[in-house]
């Protein structure tokens, strides 16, 4: 059964590392990166949604324009839950293709109605990008937003979190990089 929570793809990075649009590269099937992420997502949730600085893709997809002139997960984030009437909403970032069906059930299902964000960590670190914000997160992020500290990290630390353990990795590959994004299709036509 779908969850009826809405998911958001956060695909509004300046993919300086990559060279070019990382949520536009082609993945597997798919005309992009964010294509194969909504698609995927889509099978999950009832409501998926992209959060982008403006609509760059070239399938039938939501897409919420950020508010805020910053260029971070930060600011997109807040864009969401000021567009959203949502009291949570699940986030991943368009470039960690490998994030599958039973690591954001295993996120879903640490949920407690007294934690502000639920996000995976594997043996490498945090990873904010794959998780479920509660609008209660609204107020701390605000305040780091005036401060112009975009480190979900930091945010992550001040707010009511629950850190779900992983055992790899892999998982939450990011594809920053060009060697990246190519190990990432190559793993992708292995599975």
């Amino acid at each position: 059964m779908k969850k009826s929570i809405p998911a958001v793809i956060i695909a509004g990075g300046k993919s300086s590392r990559m060279g070019q649009d990382k949520a536009l590269l082609p993945f597997g099937p798919f005309h992009s990166l964010t294509e194969f992420q909504h698609h995927k997502l889509s099978r999950l949730f009832d409501k998926v949604y992209i959060s982008a600085k403006a609509h760059k893709f070239d399938f039938t997809c939501r897409v919420i324009e950020d508010i805020y002139k910053e260029n971070s997960p930060l600011a997109g984030i807040i864009s969401v839950f000021e567009t959203l009437d949502a009291e949570e909403v699940f986030i991943l970032s368009v470039d960690a293709p490998l994030v599958d069906k039973e690591t954001i059930e295993k996120i879903l299902n640490a949920n407690e109605s007294t934690l502000d964000v639920i996000v995976a960590q594997s043996p490498s670190g945090i990873q904010p990008l794959c998780g479920l914000y509660k609008r209660s997160i609204l107020p701390l992020a605000y305040a780091q937003l005036q401060k112009n500290n975009h480190k979900l990290k930091d945010l992550l630390h001040l707010a009511q979190s629950r850190f779900v353990q992983f055992d790899e990795d892999l998982p939450f590959m990011n594809l920053n990089h060009p060697e990246e994004y190519q190990e990432a299709l190559k793993l992708f036509e292995d599975l």
